[in-house]
């Protein structure tokens, strides 16, 4: 029995210590550690701290370090990148972090997570003094708080919009012009088509003369240009029809006019006429070839005869005159109205294609806006005011400055509470904004936070008591708990109701959101109403909620602390 005992004991120590090897092999293999460290705990205000977190960790363990503003309430204004150095089986990780704050007073570096593999790891918390700039009142004159002033709102960059539409508009008419309304020098067809009938028979024949026809032996070229001149004089000035005429049919026409007594055309003149004609028939369908003595005679009859015709033509009446100055004044205006036509056309079309261009790519609603105006629309793309309202302060930013508004506090609750009111939306009826901040002039005793909460739930049913009594009307109400930016906790009550719109006898039906944050000796609201059918008060509200931020309590506290 006691060797079966003393072997029991032997086995159970030797499975102990097997276990014991086993867990410090996993120790070793898991090992990691992390410290922190800055290089100074005292600063000035908006002066940097160094704060260094450095991980000893096995080399095949992800390491995940803290990101963005996990050090309040102090402020991250920049994150080195990692160090990394290489021991044995372990590597040495470093990272450095630059802190600052703009508000004097004590502060404390929460503890930063650092994940290594699955598991995290706690940094210690650090104590931080931000101290004021000491000013020498023996050198340095203090002075009054100056009062507030208006400031003048800084220029935008519409005079480059504007400059660009000029310049299209400018070229729009350049071209319109050129291309339309300017004089263009005339060709030389242009030129020749306003000539009198006479003038352009004239040049036409020594045009002629200038040709190569006879040089190179085109005697059929040579007549079809020299009877094209006669013809086109005769049916511009004596007969319409002597283009298309056949040689018979002209010659028994022009018989019949002399016979009628329309034109006093010699027999000389007729005989002529037909002669010359009837040998260009010849050279053209029966390929007859005159010798050039000849050509030149028909050259010299042609003209003679253009000379002829002109002495019978009778003076035109003044009457003919009159009608011709109205043909001409009538061509004009139906030039001019075709080139107005074309002007209103080209602009319209220039017009709607640019709306339909800019409407495709940034919505009809939206072009039809920006050319017509929008006062939201004119909200939401001005320059926007990021500032502090009310202590403890609420930041937020808006469309314009929140102005300050009289309190209605009652007399007999002065002696107790502060308030505060800024607002903005008298004279937009689509938004309103307005911040308020009660504050309590003395706290005896550290409230409870169920007292706080209660404080708050009141302090909301008084808003919307006070809205009922303004003639606000379905008031639908929800609620909800709400976490700013920055982390700090508060009360969103939010919901529809028809508001009255000041000056008229309309309602606004609109959705309204506010948003209550509790101190220890402060509540404020943040509250907005808004129409819910203008898209571009929507886009403004998300914007003030996205930016609205308070300080927590501690951060209060501490500021609190460093003014007293």
């Amino acid at each position: 029995m006691k060797s079966e005992k003393l072997y029991t004991r032997v086995v159970l120590t030797r499975n102990q210590l097997i276990l014991c090897l086993v867990f410090c092999l996993l120790n070793l293999v898991s090992y990691a550690q992390v410290t922190s460290e800055v290089d100074t705990t005292k600063i000035r205000i908006g002066e940097q701290i160094d704060y260094k977190i450095k991980v000893e960790a096995d080399s095949t363990a992800l390491v995940v370090f803290p990101e963005g503003q996990t050090f309040m309430p102090l402020e991250a204004v920049e994150a080195s990148d990692v160090d990394t150095i290489k021991k044995d089986a372990k590597v040495l990780l470093s990272r450095v972090y630059k802190l600052t704050q703009f508000d004097s007073g004590a502060y404390t570096i929460p503890r930063q997570k650092i994940i290594i593999g699955d598991k995290p790891f706690f940094t210690d918390s650090l104590k931080v003094e931000v101290n004021t700039i000491e000013v020498d009142t023996t050198k340095q004159k203090l002075y009054d708080i100056k009062p507030i002033i208006e400031v003048d709102k800084s220029g935008s960059n519409w005079w480059l919009w504007l400059l660009g539409i000029l310049i299209a508009i400018a070229l729009v008419a350049f071209l319109l012009y050129w291309f339309i309304w300017r004089q263009k020098p005339l060709t030389e067809e242009e030129e020749i088509a306003l000539l009198p009938p006479y003038d352009r028979a004239k040049l036409a024949l020594k045009k002629l003369d200038e040709s190569q026809y006879l040089i190179r032996s085109e005697i059929k070229d040579y007549y079809s240009e020299l009877t094209l001149v006669i013809r086109k004089y005769l049916d511009e000035k004596v007969y319409d029809r002597s283009l298309e005429s056949t040689t018979d049919e002209l010659i028994s026409r022009l018989q019949l006019l002399k016979e009628g007594n329309q034109f006093p055309f010699t027999k000389e003149t007729i005989h002529n006429l037909e002669t010359i004609l009837k040998r260009a028939d010849l050279v053209k369908f029966a390929k007859s070839a005159p010798d050039v003595a000849l050509i030149e005679m028909d050259r010299a009859t042609i003209e003679k005869e253009v000379e002829s015709v002109k002495a019978c033509l009778p003076e035109p009446t003044e009457e003919e005159k009159l009608l011709d100055q109205q043909y001409k004044e009538a061509q004009e205006r139906k030039k001019k109205r075709r080139k107005i036509i074309l002007t209103v056309a080209i602009s319209l079309f220039l017009i709607i294609a640019t709306y339909v261009g800019f409407g495709l790519k940034y919505g009809f609603g939206y072009v039809k806006d920006t050319v017509l105006g929008n006062e939201s629309k004119e909200l939401l793309e001005g320059e926007w005011v990021e500032s502090a309202y009310g202590f403890p302060p609420v930041y937020i930013e808006t469309p314009q400055v929140l102005k300050r508004m009289p309190d209605s506090l009652p007399n007999e609750l002065k002696d107790k509470f502060e308030r505060t009111i800024f607002a903005f939306g008298g004279e937009h009826k689509n938004i309103s904004i307005a911040i308020i901040t009660t504050k309590a002039v003395k706290v005896e005793n550290q409230p409870k936070q169920e007292d706080i909460e209660k404080n708050v739930a009141q302090s909301i049913d008084q808003i919307l008591s006070e809205w009922e009594s303004k003639n606000v009307q379905n008031i639908i109400t929800k609620g909800e708990q709400y976490i700013t930016p920055n982390a700090v906790e508060g009360i969103k009550t939010y919901g529809y109701a028809d508001f009255p719109i000041p000056n008229s006898g309309d309602t606004l039906k609109g959705e309204y959101a506010i948003f209550s944050f509790a101190t220890n000796d402060a509540i404020m609201h943040v509250t907005l109403i808004w129409s819910k059918d203008d898209v571009y008060v929507a886009e403004i509200i998300d914007r003030i909620i996205g930016s609205i931020e308070l300080k927590s309590d501690e951060q209060a506290n501490a500021e609190q602390e460093a003014q007293n």
